[in-house]
This record gives structure tokens, C-alpha cells and sequence, in this order.
């Protein structure tokens, strides 16, 4: 079989495994432009795909306000993942934590709290005393927990973000833009969920100060489940909102507006917009087989071709019918083979128009073969090679 025939025959195949899944076929309609909004920048962020809706300045870098903090409670997250830190876990406030100007969770010099109450005063309260808190005891001092801040934004592709506190206080070396900030978020959401439902919560009371979570989202769209809200003169005002709707979830960053009140108005245009005209289609699962392809030199003369992580792809509504799947594989595939091995890529286009190639990858071991079988399939695949 000749590679141009081979190809059209995985291109078939993979068709037809496409027809079967779910994907919704509606008539089409015009997809307007996104609406105006009375901010210096924004973004809406597919939160599946990562797949970026629509956007204003959305790599352009401005002061994040409290919206750092996103960072703060993502990096105590991950320590409490690896096991390094404990939600039970007394931790001693310094003078400097209990002095911090701004928003603030009240807690008191020399005392201890515990970690998950400061982890819940962060999110919810936006707590400035509790953050640096929680960055000495993480780090040591505010300023090495910048520099751990720094490395794990740099590990989650926010290339135009810098830290330089805990808290978002004004520094004129302190900077993030909507799409780093849109992908923070969506690292809180999909690697510590057994956190995120925090960031939902309307109150928390510490030292019997009752405060509400500054999202007014959360009273308004039942929805919304996160994230945060900023606020500095310098940065106006700020909010980064999560909503989930009939399966999918959006992500919008707001920067820059004029008040409380004007933040969240302009991000519930932004979720009314992502949701009515776009969505999210989950096309393949992660380890499900896609092709075969055949091995030379092996134990076993055929593996099994998938993807390593589910496959998804944000589109507008209603234009379903034009997605289509095809696959290039590598002719030559040979013993041994490891799972997660790349041996060809998987393209999905829209109407001819490529929106996502992911590689094809080995689902199965595959050990060499004996003597005498690599050396058949050795003479095979050479007289192969002449034809073609």
C-alpha cells in the first residue's frame, strides 16, 4: 500500500469515527463581532481548549491589582498537592504581614491561623496581611515567594507577567496582561478542582468580621463560580470570571474599568457573548484508539494509534457539519515501541481551515521480534519501499 493510499484510507476511517461521536449538527448563522467593552483590555478564554474568543490588548501588559493573588493561592494549592504544606498546618503572622495596607483579613501579629483559613482569606476576603502571610510561610519572605511566583509563571507559559509582592500592591516592576491571567486561571480550574469551589464563596468570617466576596457575579449569574476581583488606582478596576454553561466553561478577564459596578457588567457581556455564539466540542477521549498501524519487526504486527490527552475545539455555533478529521501516519513504523511514542499527527480542520493537530501516539508496547521475524520483515519492507 502505497503511502497517498494509505493516507486516504486513515483519512476515511477517521471520518467515519468522527460521524459517530457527538458532534451537533445546526444550521448555520452569523457570528456578530464582540461587543464593546468600557475596559482598557480583555479576553475570553475557552477554559476546555484554551481557545481565545475574543480579545482587547490581551498580551499587552498592565498592573494586576489583587488579581495576583490568583498566584498566591495557585502556588499554595500546588504545595498543599505535593504535600508539603497542610491545610492544618498553625502558621506564625509576622509584624510585616499584620501591618500590610489594603484589603485586609484581620489577623493579628504573633498569633497563629491556620493555613486554610488564610488560603480562604486570600481568595475570598482578597486579605493583603494574609497573603504575605502565607508567602513567608511558603517561601521564608515575601520576596523569595516572588521569585517562586516568577518560576511557575514562567512553567505556565505567561510570558508577559512579572511579580514583584504577594498581594498586587503597586510596584512599578509588577505587571500580567489578560491572556497570562486568563491562563493562571484555567490551571486553577483544572488542576487543583478540589480547591476551586473557594473562589465561589459569597462570605468568610475571621476574628468575627463577616466580608463578602467582592464578585458580584457570584449573586448574580448562578453560573459563575470564580475568580477573583482587583482593584488599585493605578489598575482600576479588575475582575478574571469563570462560568460553566450546559458543558462548557468560559473564562473572561476584565482590566481597567471604572468601578465595581462597570467590572462586572462589562464580564457579563463578555460570558453572554462566548456562551450564545460559541462552543466547545469534545471530540475524542484520551487512550481512545483512532487507527492501527502496522509494525515492522515486532512481536506483534500491528499497534494501536490514539491520542495522549482529550481532544477538544472551540468553534462558533452551528457550524458543526464542517468539522472533519484526518490522519497522517508514518509509513515505516518499527519494534520496539513505547506507549506515548509519536507516529504520525491528527488534523482537525473547519470548513478546509486547520483549528487543531495533535500528534498520534502509540497506545501499546511492542517488543522486538525474533531473529528470522525482523529479518522477513526487514526484506518485506525494503520491497515495499521500491514500489512505492
Amino acid at each position: 500500500m502505497t503511502l497517498l493510499i494509505k493516507k486516504k484510507f486513515v483519512s476515511a476511517l477517521i471520518t467515519a469515527v468522527a460521524i459517530i461521536l457527538p458532534l451537533s449538527v445546526q444550521s448555520a448563522q452569523l457570528i456578530p463581532a464582540a461587543p464593546k467593552i468600557a475596559a482598557t483590555s480583555y479576553i475570553i478564554m475557552d477554559a476546555d481548549t484554551g481557545a481565545i474568543i475574543a480579545e482587547k490588548n490581551g498580551h499587552q501588559q498592565f498592573p494586576p491589582a489583587s488579581l495576583t493573588k490568583m498566584m498566591t493561592s495557585y502556588i499554595t494549592e500546588y504545595e498543599l498537592a505535593k504535600g508539603n504544606i497542610s491545610l492544618d498546618d498553625q502558621v506564625l503572622i509576622s509584624e510585616k504581614a499584620w501591618s500590610t495596607k489594603g484589603s485586609r483579613m484581620f489577623i493579628k501579629e504573633g498569633t497563629q491561623v491556620e493555613l486554610g483559613k488564610l488560603l480562604k482569606g486570600i481568595i475570598i476576603q482578597s486579605g493583603n496581611d494574609a497573603s504575605v502571610a502565607m508567602a513567608e510561610y511558603i517561601a521564608g519572605s515575601e520576596s523569595a515567594f516572588a521569585s517562586l511566583m516568577n518560576q511557575h509563571a514562567k512553567l505556565l507559559g505567561m510570558e508577559n507577567t512579572k511579580f514583584s509582592n504577594a498581594t498586587g500592591l503597586p510596584h512599578p516592576d509588577h505587571y500580567s496582561s489578560p491572556y497570562d491571567l486568563a491562563l493562571l486561571s484555567r490551571a486553577i480550574i483544572q488542576q487543583f478542582p478540589e480547591h476551586y469551589g473557594i473562589y465561589s464563596e459569597k462570605y468568610f468570617t475571621y476574628n468575627n468580621i463577616r466580608q463578602p466576596n467582592r464578585n458580584k457575579l457570584l449573586w448574580r449569574d448562578k453560573t459563575v463560580d470564580g475568580l477573583k476581583t482587583g482593584h488599585t488606582d493605578e489598575a482600576g478596576y479588575c475582575l478574571v470570571a469563570s462560568a460553566k454553561r450546559d458543558g462548557m466553561r468560559i473564562i473572561t478577564v476584565v482590566l481597567g474599568t471604572k468601578s465595581e459596578e462597570a467590572r462586572a457588567r462589562e464580564s457579563q457581556k463578555l460570558l453572554a457573548y462566548g456562551f450564545r455564539f460559541y462552543r466547545t466540542h469534545k471530540l475524542y477521549a484520551a487512550g481512545q484508539q483512532l487507527s492501527l498501524a502496522r509494525v515492522w519487526g515486532g512481536q506483534k504486527s500491528e499497534v494501536r494509534l490514539g491520542i495522549a490527552a482529550s481532544l477538544a475545539v472551540t468553534i462558533p455555533r452551528g457550524q458543526a457539519k464542517g468539522l472533519k478529521a484526518t490522519m497522517d501516519i508514518n509509513t515505516e513504523v518499527k519494534a520496539p515501541i513505547v506507549v506515548g511514542q509519536h507516529y504520525g499527527t491528527l488534523h482537525i480542520t473547519l470548513d478546509g481551515k486547520e483549528v487543531k493537530s495533535v500528534p498520534l501516539v502509540a497506545l501499546d508496547a511492542v517488543a522486538e521480534g525474533g531473529f528470522f521475524k525482523k529479518l522477513w520483515d526487514s526484506i518485506i519492507l525494503f520491497f515495499t519501499s521500491l514500489i512505492n
